[in-house]
């Protein structure tokens, strides 16, 4: 016997609202949220366009380009952030398996969308981060957001993006930097507070303004925890391009989403593995020039 069977129907059946009225309500809302996108649909196309238009020229750039130009290009950048040739040798033998596999197209496109995503996240969220830092109300107001925001599952993303910018590359597009940009904005906040008391002191007992100080000695101090929130939003970018290809994003995500959707377990696994290279290879490059940082500032500052 069920204990309900003995306690008053109140008690064993959550007083929730009706099915008619919960219809009624997200009819309400669906239909005013369609309304908002067919009303300013053309203003909302021209601002996107310049972002279309930016990952189109970069993805053309990075799939039309030689490989061997590609590859030296990425190398020197690689050696130049880590000065690890053994992060530098890793990073050519990752390629060359990529490119081995026939995948060399498909991880220049996610390269292209992740370069793209992480330069937008780093300019939409060091600004905010930068006012977090500096107005204990803006933080009161946007740290409850960016909890929403990095708990939210990564699918609901696409549902409002879809709904108001179509299927393509472009909503696939801000819906990765919706979910990559959180680490962003709360690094770059941390960083910033962190910068010791009695150096800011220092730089207004030197006559600084509010600026100066931003400039010379909050960002530059604050650097190795804001390279360890571009770390974190490359990260971040790289796991959401897979969830992205639903929506029309290309690159090696949309193959993921082939090999789920058809069990192909080999090709979803070569892919896999082109993703997880890709992301060792920005981390190992990002950390190690977050390192270096650190040693600078503790030299100058120590």
């Amino acid at each position: 016997m069920a204990l309900c069977d003995y306690l008053p129907a109140l008690l064993c059946k959550f007083p929730a609202l009706s099915d008619t009225t919960i219809r009624a309500g997200r009819k309400t809302i669906d239909d005013g949220f369609r309304g908002f996108v067919r009303s300013y649909s053309s203003i909302i196309d021209a601002a996107v366009q310049p972002l279309q238009v930016f990952l189109n020229y970069l993805e053309r750039l990075f799939v039309t380009s030689p490989w061997p130009i590609i590859l030296i290009v990425m190398l020197v950048i690689v050696y130049l952030g880590s000065r690890s040739l053994r992060v530098t040798i890793g990073t050519a033998l990752a390629m060359y398996f990529i490119g081995l596999f026939g995948l060399w197209n498909d991880a220049m496109v996610t390269l292209a969308m992740t370069t793209v995503c992480t330069i937008f996240a780093i300019l939409l969220g060091i600004p905010i981060g930068i006012l977090m830092a500096r107005f204990d109300r803006v933080q009161a107001v946007v740290n409850p957001v960016l909890d929403v925001m990095q708990t939210m599952p990564s699918f609901v993303y696409l549902i409002p993006v879809v709904m108001i910018f179509g299927i393509g590359k472009v909503p696939g597009m801000i819906a990765v930097v919706i979910y990559a940009v959180p680490p962003m904005i709360r690094l770059t906040n941390l960083g910033i507070r962190l910068v010791d008391k009695e150096v800011l002191e220092a730089a207004d007992a030197f006559g600084s303004s509010g600026w100066q100080k931003l400039k010379n000695v909050q960002i530059p101090l604050a650097l190795p925890t804001i390279m360890a929130g571009i770390n974190q939003t490359i990260m971040m970018s790289l796991a959401m391009v897979v969830v992205a290809s639903m929506v029309g994003v290309g690159g090696l995500g949309k193959n993921v989403l082939g090999a789920i959707n058809n069990q192909f377990f080999t090709v979803g696994f070569l892919n896999g593995f082109a993703l997880v290279a890709i992301a060792i290879i920005f981390d190992r490059t990002s950390q190690a020039f977050g390192k270096r940082l650190q040693k600078h500032s503790e030299v100058i500052h120590g």
